[in-house]
């Protein structure tokens, strides 16, 4: 399959079978990182979805990137650049419009597998449009409501599942702040399925295993 020129820069790996449409896996990489980080487990997931890692449009050099700038004052207090955060959030749903245009994808059945601020961004999107996912795997971050569009609670997410893991060691996103994902999760009556894993700012193999089991079981159920 030849990757086509988005406007986001992006790697693919094709499903493997030979349905007309195949559902989607869109990679959302962390800040400092790039397209080729997550794209480098693709190769294990299941073969019948297509596998998209999608870079973020803020270069920090030397090969990194990030979806929206982290500023640091002299008390070393750490504040998120919500218009940039935004304005990526909107990035990648105009992508997936395009990826559905231009790539055999099953419009119905996309799902987001984000990392850190990856997974800000993943839960970003599924609370502001959740009508265009079916499944949400969100690894070390947390729900940032300022990047919600508009009244969330009022939109429908009886379809969308969620897996969500953090690290209990984590020192880069603290485990405290993923905890009150489940809170949010709960009082929108979104399925989902929350781990933490004895590690810190990282995905283990027994945490990589979990969430692809659970896709797999979510597949299934429908």
């Amino acid at each position: 399959m030849t990757t086509k020129n988005l406007s986001l820069d992006h790697l693919i790996r094709p499903a493997q079978t030979d349905a007309v449409t195949s559902p989607l896996i869109l990679m959302l990489h962390g800040y400092g990182s790039n397209k080729e980080d997550l794209f480098s487990f693709a190769s294990e997931l299941p073969k019948e979805y297509i596998v998209i890692s999608a870079e973020a449009p803020l270069s920090l050099g030397f090969g990194g990137n990030a979806w929206y700038s982290i500023d640091f004052n002299a008390a070393g207090d750490k504040f998120s650049n919500t218009e940039e955060g935004i304005d990526s959030r909107n990035k990648i749903s105009q992508f997936i419009d395009e990826a559905v245009a231009h790539y055999p994808i099953d419009e119905q059945n996309i799902n987001l597998l984000g990392f850190s601020q990856g997974c800000i961004l993943s839960f970003a999107l599924a609370l502001s449009e959740p009508q265009k996912f079916k499944n949400v795997i969100g690894l070390s971050g947390y729900i940032d409501l300022s990047l919600v569009e508009g009244d969330y609670p009022s939109r429908k997410f009886n379809h969308l599942g969620v897996y969500n893991s953090h690290g209990s060691a984590d020192q880069v996103i603290p485990v405290d702040w993923a905890r009150k994902n489940q809170t949010i999760l709960k009082d929108l009556n979104i399925d989902f399925l929350y781990e933490e894993f004895p590690v810190g700012h990282g995905v283990s193999p027994q945490n990589f295993h979990s969430f692809k089991n659970w896709l797999i079981k979510r597949e299934n159920s429908f």
